[in-house]
Formats: structure tokens, C-alpha cells, sequence
């Protein structure tokens, strides 16, 4: 691809703060291709010929920089480096916009599989597919024992609070998302804001963690953690809550995005939660809180995206199709306060 048809990266410019801030990683001529786009972060993958690197940079045009923070990405993996948790190593990162338009970060290229969907993971078996899952969950719970301060985070987030904060904020984006009554959303909101259940220790929280936010090698080991936008300092158990929901998204919402967990092989629900239980020591007798806080966070976020989608501010295919998905995830999560 040449260079000038890449959306959001000049090489050339690229190629020159590589010379300057990390000499000799690309030799130039520079040439990439972008892997991931639209209203995410864009990534490409960047080559001189023979090395290669990921470079990623905020969505053209965003100006809420708060929202696709690249510093707080490459702080985050950066401090990462030499704990269990697996994350490529970072090479250099800008704030200079007038390099790309915007900040931006460059990291080591790593091999390995995004697994994203359940056919993709049954060609390699039931036991491959077992181990790919546990790997997945005692790679959480490395994250979860690194300690903030020992890595330079102790300041990375406010751990008072927490859960308090996480609630208020969904529901603020669900009434700014309001065009409709949705049933059950008020007493789902009431109920979690009334049973805010105490946090244990605070631990890096990374926010998304799911099977497709990884990288998985030959040897079936997790290779990389990615997606470390919404990284933070608080409650672990919002991290395997999020995906234990995710888990079991593919049967609420059948357009989700992954649906990996339907595998041959996959451990159900209370398999992820004894291995992550034994392997971590952490009491997850209120993980049912925690969940239904997953489910209406993912419910807040598939309302906004219906919301721009009827206002015309959302252009694309199965927009229209989100709209019924919020009120089985506001089930699902009324449900998952039940069962504790």
C-alpha cells in the first residue's frame, strides 16, 4: 500500500520521529497497512522491509482525547513490561499532534491469534480450546497480582469509590442515550446502586478483557494483552465479571461481537470462576453484583450507539439491529443480582 493511502499516518513523518526518538528500528522506506479502524483506534502495522511494529493513534477527527487516551495505553503497558503479564514492548510514543494529527504510540509486533469466533477455535479441538480459556484466566490473574505502586501505577486510578463511580457513570450515559422506556433499566440501576457490595484490594483493572483483546501463540499460551484503553486502578472482579459477560453475550445478542466461549471444549461459567477463584485466593461470593454491573455497561454503551443510529449519526450495517439488545442484556442483568 502506498503511503499516502494510509488514513491518519504520514510515513514519512513517521519515519522521522522514529529517527529521532528510536534510532534504527525502521530503516525506510516505510510502508503499512491498517488493521483496525472506523470509531475505535486505529492501528496499523507498519514495516521498513524487514522490521516490523504496530503503531496506534486516537479515530480522525475525535477531539476527546480523555476517550482514546494514548498515554494512558502506553503508561499502562509500558509498566507492564517485566511483570508475568504479557504485553508488547513499547518503542516510542509522540504528543506532538503535529506529527500524525494526534498523539500516538509504537510497540513491538507480536505473533499471534485474535481469536474471535467460535469456528476458528473448534479446527483446533476440544482440549486445545480448554487450555486457550484457562491460559486466558491465569493470565488475568497475573494482572491481578502485580502490585500498582511496585510498576509506577499507584496514582493510575482512584480506587475509593469505585464501584460508586462506575454505576453513576453508566447510568449517566444511559439517560444521555434516553429515547425510549427500556424495561427494567430503572430497577436495574436502583438495585445495583443499593447493593454496592464492598471491593477487595485494588489491583490494575484492565477494563475489557476478553478472549479477543489477546493475542494466542502456537503453543496455545496467551502472547500479548491488548485494548488497554480503559485500564485503570480498582475493583478486580469488575475485570472477570466483563468476561463472564462477554462469555455469555453470543446468547443474548446474537450480533455480539465474539462468540469464541461457544467453542467445543470452552468452560462454562462456574469452570472461569473456580479456576480464577483457586488460582487468585480472591472471594468472589459477590461476583453476581459485578456481573449485572457488566450487563448494564454493555447495555449503556449498545443504547448509545442506537441513539446516534436513529439520529443519523451512526453510518454502517447492523446498527439497527442493536436497538434489541438492550433490554435482554437489562434481564440478563437483573438475573445475574438474583443468583447471589
Amino acid at each position: 500500500m502506498m503511503p499516502q493511502d494510509l488514513p491518519g499516518l504520514d510515513l514519512g513523518a513517521l519515519q522521522g520521529f522514529m529517527d529521532r526518538a528510536a534510532p534504527g528500528v525502521l530503516d525506510g522506506p516505510l510502508t503499512g497497512e491498517v488493521i483496525t479502524g472506523g470509531k475505535s483506534n486505529l492501528t496499523y502495522i507498519v514495516t521498513d522491509g524487514a522490521a516490523q511494529v504496530v503503531v496506534r493513534r486516537p479515530p480522525l477527527g475525535h477531539v476527546l482525547a480523555t476517550a482514546h487516551d494514548m498515554g494512558r495505553e502506553h503508561r499502562v503497558m509500558d509498566a507492564l513490561a517485566d511483570t508475568a503479564v504479557p504485553v508488547p514492548r513499547m518503542l516510542a510514543y509522540c504528543t506532538d499532534d503535529a506529527v500524525l494529527g494526534a498523539p500516538f504510540y509504537v510497540m513491538q509486533k507480536v505473533a499471534g491469534t485474535p481469536y474471535r469466533y467460535a469456528d476458528e477455535l473448534a479446527r483446533l479441538g476440544p482440549e486445545r480450546v480448554r487450555s486457550i480459556a484457562d491460559n486466558l484466566v491465569d493470565t488475568l490473574v497475573a494482572l491481578h497480582e502485580v502490585e500498582p505502586a511496585a510498576v509506577g501505577l499507584g496514582d493510575f486510578g482512584r480506587p475509593e469509590g469505585f464501584l460508586e463511580r462506575q454505576v453513576r457513570r453508566w447510568k449517566k450515559q444511559m439517560d444521555q442515550s434516553h429515547s425510549r422506556e427500556i424495561t427494567g433499566e430503572q430497577q436495574l440501576h436502583e438495585e445495583l446502586a443499593a447493593a454496592i457490595p464492598g471491593s477487595p484490594q485494588p489491583t490494575i483493572v484492565h477494563g475489557d478483557f476478553r478472549l479477543d483483546n489477546a493475542l494466542v501463540d502456537e503453543a496455545d499460551q496467551i502472547a500479548a494483552v491488548l485494548d488497554w484503553e480503559m485500564a485503570t486502578v480498582g475493583d478486580p472482579l469488575t475485570d472477570i465479571a466483563l468476561m463472564l459477560v462477554y462469555q455469555h453475550l453470543a446468547t443474548v445478542v446474537p450480533e455480539s461481537v465474539s462468540n469464541a466461549s461457544e467453542a467445543p471444549g470452552y468452560p462454562d461459567r462456574g469452570a472461569v470462576i473456580e479456576r480464577y477463584s483457586r488460582e487468585s485466593g480472591r472471594d468472589v461470593s459477590d461476583l453476581g453484583f459485578h456481573e449485572a454491573l457488566a450487563y448494564y455497561k454493555l447495555a449503556a454503551i449498545l443504547e448509545g450507539i442506537y441513539y446516534r443510529y436513529t439520529h443519523g449519526q451512526t453510518v454502517g450495517e447492523g446498527f439497527d439491529n442493536l436497538g434489541s439488545a438492550t433490554a435482554p442484556l437489562i434481564a440478563s442483568g437483573l438475573a445475574a443480582l438474583r443468583q447471589q
